[in-house]
């Protein structure tokens, strides 16, 4: 029923869109109906060629349009980035949290390059990698580095001093301390970076897309500007807002899988 209810507002957006599309308030250059934006963004699902079972399976060819392609291509951007961005945070965070002079040494330094969003980092990039997906990949790593190294680091130095108290009282030496009381009591800032981490990778990797690659969904959306195709645009934007939301749903089950012994998931 909340379901229901929270796709009345979205709905009735659409529908007055589309009236007002349709009596010429807007021009369907600048801001095109959402059918037109729905049978550009259809269009764009398939497959270009017909089905040749000698030259390709079925799935392949399935796989093959234009819009399909590009998305694919941006997922595996985002998951590469992400996947060593955060591959370098976890580590250096839990050090950082649980030495206090090297939090004290590096910390300045983190306060200085962490407000500098990724995009500002496009020209280095490219001077340091040149074009192609190295310098996307950085752009994204950088984006995932910063929001999961800096929850790891909260994660660890916030423990509950009642728990390590507790753990030196049983006898546990700091190999132990680390694995059985400070990684899974930090394990839920971890989890809230790493998902905070891909949404900012999906940002970045379409800024990524439009100045470094050949394909992609930031590279259609910048080539269906320069042709002021609208509906392509939205058409591309919706695709994002779709791979997200696939993505942060599947983040969020898989953190209430891996904390489910946590307090805060108790109904």
């Amino acid at each position: 029923m909340n379901r229901l209810r929270g796709a009345i507002v979205p709905i009735a957006l659409l529908v007055l869109w589309e009236i007002l599309s349709r009596v010429g308030v807007f021009s369907p250059i600048v801001l095109p109906p959402p059918s037109a934006v729905a049978v550009k963004w259809y269009s764009g699902l398939l497959p270009g060629l017909p089905y040749d079972p000698a030259a390709e399976s079925y799935w392949h060819w399935m796989l093959s349009g234009e819009m399909p392609h590009d998305a694919i291509a941006s997922l595996g951007r985002v998951l590469m980035g992400f996947c060593v961005g955060a591959g370098l945070a976890v580590p250096v965070g839990l050090i950082l949290g649980t030495s206090d002079r090297l939090y004290a040494l590096f910390n300045p330094l983190l306060q200085i390059l962490r407000p500098i969003p990724p995009i500002a980092y496009i020209p280095l990039a490219i001077v340091w990698f040149g074009l192609g997906n190295p310098p996307a990949l950085f752009l994204i790593a950088l984006g995932t580095f910063f929001p999961v190294l800096v929850n790891t680091i909260a994660g660890v130095r916030q423990v509950d001093s009642i728990y390590i108290r507790a753990a030196r009282n049983l006898g546990a030496n700091s190999w132990t301390m680390f694995r059985r009381v400070i990684l899974p009591a930090a394990s839920p800032f971890v989890l809230a970076g790493m998902r905070i981490g891909i949404g900012t990778a999906f940002i970045v990797v379409i800024v990524a897309e439009m100045i470094a690659v050949s394909d992609g969904l930031g590279y259609r959306i910048l080539e269906a500007r320069e042709y002021m195709w609208s509906d392509k645009i939205i058409g591309g934007m919706l695709t994002i807002g779709i791979l997200g939301l696939i993505i942060d749903g599947a983040m969020s089950r898989l953190n209430d899988h891996l904390l489910r012994w946590h307090r805060g998931l108790e109904r």
